[in-house]
């Protein structure tokens, strides 16, 4: 199980790609596995055959742990697989391979002449520590949210690492305020404690049976982060939402005019896309609350600009790979960009670094149909770019004499949904305003 990112500690072997006894070349994808940050397919180290496959599909297994073995010698793998010595799939396990400090799954009754273990300690800075202290992403910040210090806590995962099932037992047992003290909040009405609580509450919805017909299926992995991570989302802001008609007849003039020698010298598609993200640049350098994150009582603000696009997975799905230092870049390099991330999130190829620290999102589901939509803004960030559907439309422009005509003008609404804790609706609206002005008034040879 490959280390995917630094703060990945474990992954799940969602499916297997080859089967004992099948030839593989080097860098070939063997098996996919599903992370709390990307879905991946996983190259073979070398080219052999597949002796031995030691875990099964669906489980989740730590780093490093070894998932199957590769005979480079094919005549002696092809032998074994004849002899029927080695099986198709094992129960995982953590083979002697793997670092000691992760330990493997306990047998069902361990032998009466074993000696009863003194109690584990994880050595300071170990690899075990570092496992139980990073969990997952969702977990460290529900753990921030409510003020938990993880390194307190014991959890049932791997190495003692805490999950989302511990965390939560933990804050249902009121666990939190002994965790980390936390000032004397100013005075609230009566109800108001009741009703955070009522936000802030796992509840689990109501039990659906399946009706005779129906079909029942599993969520995918990515199906489960995607539903945590938007739970999360939406407790975590205060959602607002502001919509703005957006004039782009002029970014569709310059694009139309560049199209031809762009697409030639890069070999790139040129979308709209590009333009709006070099726009979306420009003007959170002016409004930086919207580039910002907040942390506890404090608020940060982002110097670099890293933009997320949210790119729809098929069949089902959601990923958002992330542009980083989308400052740095033109139109070209924009563009090149915004089109490598969105085909290898397509294709599984995005490693964990790649969907990790936006300052600033954009969905773009006008390419769907969609007029305008109130999207979720993501967890560490104080706001989120909705574009909807670029079409012509008639509109009354005011000539130089002062007279109103009918004009054909190419035109998209933008909805921009903000975090009330800190962004104003005021100032969301002259974020939104000096944006239009901004692709409204685009140069003629463009940014």
């Amino acid at each position: 199980m490959p280390q995917m990112g630094e703060s990945i500690a474990e992954g799940t072997l969602s499916r297997w790609l080859k089967k004992v006894g099948d030839e593989v070349r080097r860098d070939e994808p063997i098996f996919e596995i599903s992370t709390d940050k990307v879905d991946a397919e996983i190259p073979s180290p070398a080219a052999g055959v597949i002796a031995e496959i030691l875990v099964n599909e669906g489980t989740t297994v730590a780093v490093q742990t070894v998932v199957a073995r590769i005979e480079t010698e094919k005549g002696a793998a092809m032998a074994l697989a004849a002899s029927g010595a080695v099986p198709a799939a094992a129960p995982a396990a953590v083979p002697a391979a793997v670092p000691a400090a992760v330990p493997a799954a306990a047998p069902a009754a361990a032998p009466a002449a074993a000696p009863a273990a003194a109690p584990h300690r994880p050595v300071p800075h170990s690899f075990e520590e570092r496992v139980r202290m990073r969990s997952s992403p969702l977990v460290r910040r529900m753990a921030a949210e409510h003020g938990v210090d993880i390194a307190a806590l014991t959890g049932s995962g791997i190495a003692g690492r805490v999950t989302k099932k511990d965390l939560e037992t933990f804050l249902d047992n009121g666990g939190a305020a002994a965790a980390a003290p936390q000032p004397a909040a100013p005075a609230m009405p009566a109800a108001m404690p009741a009703a955070v609580r009522l936000v802030d509450a796992h509840v689990d919805a109501p039990a659906a049976a399946p009706w005779p017909g129906d079909v029942v299926e599993p969520m995918t992995k990515i199906r489960r982060l995607t539903s945590e991570h938007m739970a999360l989302a939406i407790r975590v802001a205060t959602h607002v939402t502001t919509v703005h008609e957006v004039d782009l007849t002029r970014v569709a003039r310059v694009r139309a005019k560049m199209r031809a020698e762009f697409e030639a010298t890069t070999g790139q598609k040129l979308s709209f896309l590009p333009f709006i993200i070099h726009a979306v640049v420009a003007t959170l350098k002016r409004h930086p609350i919207m580039n910002a994150v907040v942390n506890g009582s404090d608020i940060i603000y982002r110097k670099r600009y890293n933009i997320g696009v949210a790119v729809a997975l098929e069949p089902t799905g959601l990923i958002v790979p992330v542009i980083k230092n989308a400052e740095d870049l033109s139109l070209s390099g924009l563009s090149k960009a915004a089109n490598d991330l969105a085909l290898r999130a397509r294709t599984k190829r995005l490693n964990p670094a790649e969907v990790q620290d936006a300052t600033f999102t954009i969905s773009n589901y006008g390419v769907f149909g969609s007029i305008f939509g109130t999207p979720i803004i993501p967890v560490g960030t104080t706001s989120i770019l909705g574009l909807g559907a670029i079409e012509k439309r008639p509109k009354v422009v005011t000539g130089p004499d002062g007279e109103d005509t009918i004009a054909i003008r190419t035109c998209a609404y933008f909805s921009f949904s903000f975090d009330h804790k800190v962004v104003d609706g005021a100032d969301a609206d002259r974020f939104m305003a000096d944006l239009r002005k901004t692709l409204e008034t685009i140069p003629d040879q463009g940014f």
